[in-house]
């Protein structure tokens, strides 16, 4: 084998040894990177990332060099990023989106076609906006933004399971491991950020992030954010205890030197060469990761825009937060909106709260109040920074709740039901101030302008300048696409 004229390491008395000799003598390059991989600052990179070693033909399709640049989409589009809030626990729709007089008229009667006694709202709706769609009294500081807002009223999902519809919304499928919608947008459009992931998750399963076949650098970086815990335990993973800087630096150099030289000598390694890159990221995350998760650098004002509860005392049943109190999705979504300002792709907040079987006027508040001041505070900021054209919000959950009452007797609520499911979406190239489509007279069906989550990912593709028909991945002989062989862009809806 050729010696490389520069190794990208050096060796003297000025700098110490990166590797002892014996290391070196090993009988493949797989298995000096497997020997030597706790070397690269102890990063814990291949847990961070979500790779697989073993996963090998998942890698024969790997991504060419420099897989996170930045890409052009098929046709021109207003959203460059993505903030996906997931309202895990399935949203009822008549007590968020979608009010129903004629439920709340009948409540505790039989209705026509359903089985058990209508359940009405408790919860008042009002016109708000120059659009003049209905707002539920839950949701006023997001209803300041109902122009900017196209409100989804007739979704439907095929199983209302949790964990089966969740994977359906996050990965368009039930059954197969199929990439997550946060991979597929980064393998589309690359990363502005070559310092950072371009898919980020606060929280939520490692479904929702996965990127299966795709090449393992699309997988979602997850971070277990808590406000209240310090930024080193946080991003534990990144910053190395055993290795400086400049040592980290020199052992990947060395690690991508010697990968090239196999490569073009012998053979290419996709699966390492995906590593590689996962190592490189982290390497460059040590100091642009801590400054984007270090809410402390934003201005107090900024700070309790999202995280003080503005609807305490009113709406805020049961929460115990007080008028003072601080709301820790408050401060994941002023992160996904630092994150998104400095590059990332495609932002994924998990969100809870919505199992509401029972006790449905306190349950559904409580939910509410936890999401509304802040989704209200991310669209605020990122419109006054000039950042709503550009950036894709979404809410939703994995399907809807029965117009029957459910739960028991004394404080009912609602059961699953995906016959009739709830989202929104705001920015990068919606039409904002209207609902689109509808369900029946008691909101238990969708009637009117249905739409499959399969259409909700075709949409979502368009909006980012992608024909969801032509995204594909070639994996195990066969062309793959988010929306399978299925999916309708919903052209009403974008601007």
């Amino acid at each position: 084998m050729n010696t490389p004229t520069n190794s990208g390491c050096s060796f003297g008395p000025d700098s110490s040894p990166l590797l002892h000799p014996s290391d070196l003598a090993v009988s493949s390059r797989r298995e000096f990177l497997t020997r030597n991989g706790i070397g690269f600052g102890g990063l814990s990179l291949a847990a961070l990332f979500g790779l697989n070693p073993f996963d090998v033909e998942a890698a024969a399709n790997g991504a060419p060099m420099g897989p996170l640049a930045p890409k052009i989409a098929h046709f021109p589009a207003k959203a460059k990023a993505v903030i996906q809030i997931f309202a895990g626990g399935a949203p009822s729709t008549v007590d968020t989106w979608d009010p129903k007089p004629e439920l709340v008229k009948n409540d505790g009667q039989k209705i026509p076609g359903y089985e058990g006694a209508a359940l009405g709202s408790p919860f008042k709706f009002e016109k708000m906006g120059k659009s003049g769609v209905e707002v539920p009294e839950i949701f006023p500081q997001i209803g300041k933004h109902i122009d900017d807002i196209a409100v989804i009223r007739s979704l439907f999902a095929e199983i209302p399971d949790h964990g089966i519809a969740a994977k359906m919304l996050m990965t368009g499928s039930t059954q197969l491991p199929k990439p997550s919608l946060g991979s597929w947008v980064v393998y589309g459009l690359g990363s502005v950020n070559q310092n950072m992931p371009g898919f980020i998750s606060l929280g939520g399963d490692s479904t929702f992030r996965q990127c299966a076949f795709l090449p393992g650098i699309y997988q979602g970086c997850n971070v277990n954010y808590d406000p209240n815990a310090s930024l080193s335990t946080i991003l534990s993973n990144i910053r190395s205890e055993f290795s400086s800087l400049d040592r980290q630096r020199r052992q990947i150099d060395l690690a991508s030197q010697m990968n090239k030289m196999h490569a073009a000598q012998l053979q290419k390694d996709a699966q390492l060469e995906a590593r590689i890159e996962a190592f490189e990221i982290a390497f460059k995350m040590q100091t642009e990761a801590t400054d984007a998760f270090d809410v402390s650098k934003e201005p107090q004002a900024m700070r309790d825009l999202y995280e003080l509860n503005p609807n305490a005392g009113t709406m805020a049943r049961g929460m115990g937060m007080g008028g003072g109190g601080r709301n820790p999705v408050g401060t994941k979504l002023l992160v996904a909106r630092r994150l998104v300002e400095r590059g990332v792709r495609f932002v994924q907040v998990a969100t809870g709260g919505w199992d509401t079987h029972s006790d449905i006027g306190n349950s559904v508040a409580n939910a509410a109040t936890s999401i509304d001041g802040p989704a209200g505070a991310l669209l605020q900021d990122l419109k006054q920074r000039g950042l709503l054209d550009s950036t894709l919000v979404i809410w939703g959950g994995e399907f809807g709740r029965t117009v029957t009452a459910g739960g028991g007797a004394g404080k009912p609520g609602r059961d699953h039901n995906g016959k009739a499911m709830v989202s929104w979406m705001a920015g990068g190239g919606i039409k904002g101030g209207q609902a689109y489509g509808g369900t029946d007279e008691f909101g238990g069906r969708a009637t009117e302008n249905k739409m499959h989550v399969h259409d909700l990912h075709a949409t979502i593709l368009a909006l980012l300048g992608f024909d969801h028909t032509k995204l594909i991945y070639n994996y195990n002989g066969r062309p793959f696409r988010l929306t399978d062989n299925f999916g309708n862009v919903v052209k009403e809806i974008i601007a």
